[in-house]
C-alpha cells in the first residue's frame, strides 16, 4: 500500500508528458504568439485547402496582430476560408465586419460580394420564412448600385432572378393552399393579391387560370339566389384569362365552363 501513491504519481506525469507529445504541429503553431509564424502558417494551410485550420489561425491573428497593417488582410482571408470550408454564416459575419472597417482596402469589392453570396446561400426553401431572402436581395441590390461596373454584376442578377421566382412562388403556393381547402372566396382574393402586388409574378398564367376556377366553384357552391351574381365575376375572370392566354393548355376547360355558365344566366 505505501507504493500507491508514487506509483500513480508516476502515471500522472507519464500520461502528461504522452499528452504534450501528441500535440501536432498545428496545436503548436495555434498557441504560440509568433505572429509572423502564425501568419505565414495561415496562408500556407489555406494554400494546401485546409481551410478549416487557416480559419483557426486568421481568427487567432485577428487577435495579435488586429491593429496592424495586416489587419485588412487577415480579416479578409479569415472570412475566405471559412467561405472555402463551406461556413457560410460564418464567413458572411466576418466579411460583414471587413467592409464595415476597411472600407478603403484592395480587397472591398470582393469581400463585398463575398459578403451578399454568403447572404445568398443563406437564403430558404420557399416553403420557409423568407425573412433573409428580402434581406439579400437589399443587399444585393446596394452592392449592385455601388458596382455597376463589377465583374460580378451577371452573377448579381442571377441571384436577383432566383430570388424574386422563390418568393414569387411562395407567394403562388400560399394562395393555392386556399383553393385546395375548397375555401374558394378566400383563394380568388389571395390570387388577385398577388397580381396587385406583383403583375410580372412568374406564375400569371395559373394565377389567373385559379382565379377564375375560384370564381366558378364559388358560384357553383353558392345558394340559387347568389349563383347568377357570382357566375357573371367568372364571366370577368375567364375574359380575362382568354384574353391574355388564348393559346393556354387551360382554355378548353375554361371554354366549357363558360359554356354551361352562358346556360345558366
Amino acid at each position: 500500500m505505501k507504493f500507491k501513491t508514487p506509483i500513480l504519481l508516476l502515471m500522472s506525469v507519464l500520461l502528461l508528458a504522452g499528452l504534450g507529445a501528441c500535440k501536432t504541429q498545428y496545436d503548436l503553431i495555434l498557441a504560440s504568439n509568433d505572429v509572423d509564424v502564425k501568419y505565414n502558417a495561415a496562408f500556407d494551410y489555406f494554400n494546401e485547402g485546409k481551410y478549416t485550420k487557416a480559419a483557426g489561425l486568421f481568427e487567432s491573428l485577428s487577435v495579435l496582430a488586429g491593429n496592424t497593417d495586416r489587419a485588412d488582410t487577415i480579416q479578409y482571408y479569415w472570412g475566405l476560408s471559412n467561405y472555402s470550408a463551406g461556413d457560410y454564416y460564418t464567413a458572411e459575419v466576418n466579411f460583414d465586419k471587413f467592409v464595415n472597417t476597411y472600407p478603403y482596402s484592395p480587397f472591398m469589392e470582393s469581400a463585398s460580394f463575398l459578403r451578399i453570396d454568403c447572404m445568398y446561400r443563406a437564403t430558404l426553401r420557399y416553403e420557409l420564412d423568407q425573412t433573409p431572402t428580402y434581406a439579400a436581395m437589399n443587399a444585393i441590390s446596394a452592392y449592385m448600385i455601388d458596382n455597376p461596373d463589377g465583374a460580378n454584376i451577371e452573377i448579381c442578377r442571377h441571384m436577383l432572378e432566383d430570388l424574386g421566382e422563390r418568393l414569387d412562388k411562395k407567394a403562388y403556393e400560399n394562395a393555392r393552399l386556399y383553393y385546395k381547402m375548397e375555401d374558394y372566396k378566400a383563394s380568388r382574393v389571395a390570387f388577385k393579391n398577388i397580381l396587385r402586388d406583383d403583375a410580372d409574378n412568374i406564375y400569371r398564367e395559373d394565377i389567373l387560370y385559379y382565379s377564375a376556377m375560384s370564381s366558378y366553384k364559388y358560384a357553383f357552391n353558392s345558394v340559387p339566389s347568389k349563383q347568377k351574381e357570382r357566375y357573371l365575376t367568372f364571366v370577368d375572370d375567364y375574359l380575362n384569362f382568354i384574353g391574355e392566354y388564348p393559346e393556354s393548355h387551360y382554355r378548353r376547360e375554361l371554354d366549357n365552363l363558360y359554356e354551361k355558365v352562358r346556360e345558366l344566366i
